[in-house]
């Protein structure tokens, strides 16, 4: 009885966070630029956003406001984001599809970096098919560029959002790795 009655005031004054994916549309059209307008980027450097979990996309943006991740380019765009401005955009990405990138990775790279995610077991976070779960991020089908640069920040420290998961999985990883790593995942749908 009294954990309920303690619940019931907790829930009372937390404000209630509801999600418009309409209103993240809406305030989607300056990620436009880079991410594309459906969060499908068409430019290598910048990730494909479409059908992140909201719950990634929200802590990442929350990341990038607070300073645990940096990334030049994004931040005076998070700077001006409310919490309901953030979650409407991370509800509004997730609901799109993602959609092949246009990239024609090598074979013999893509078979290596299978062998490779298999041996660090990736798929124990990232899930089979790269596909990501909560605030894992689904890694199939992203640039291969934008791969790379993430793990060689994660390998020299410059990235550290992550609970020291990925920054302990990239300390074992070589520069080729890097490489057949990125060519497997982007080979993914």
């Amino acid at each position: 009885m009294k954990r309920t009655l303690v619940l019931g005031w907790l829930f009372f004054f937390l404000p209630a966070a509801h999600a418009d994916p309409e209103a993240g549309k809406r305030k989607a059209e300056v990620c436009a630029a880079c991410h594309g307008a459906d969060g499908n980027s068409a430019i290598g450097q910048f990730p494909v956003l479409a059908g992140q979990t909201a719950r990634y996309l929200y802590l990442q943006l929350k990341d990038f406001k607070e300073g645990r991740r940096s990334e030049p380019s994004m931040e005076p765009i998070v700077a001006k984001l409310s919490t309901q401005d953030m979650l409407d955009l991370a509800e509004y990405f997730a609901a799109q599809k993602p959609k092949p990138i246009a990239f024609k990775a090598d074979a013999a790279r893509v078979a290596r970096g299978k062998k490779k995610a298999d041996e660090v077991l990736c798929t124990m976070c990232h899930l089979g098919g790269m596909s990501g779960q909560n605030e894992i991020p689904r890694v199939a089908g992203q640039h291969p560029e934008y791969v790379i640069k993430q793990l060689k920040a994660f390998k020299a420290r410059t990235r550290t959002n992550d609970a020291g998961s990925m920054t302990s999985v990239a300390q074992t990883i070589t520069e080729r790795d890097i490489e057949d790593l990125a060519h497997y995942i982007s080979s993914l749908n």
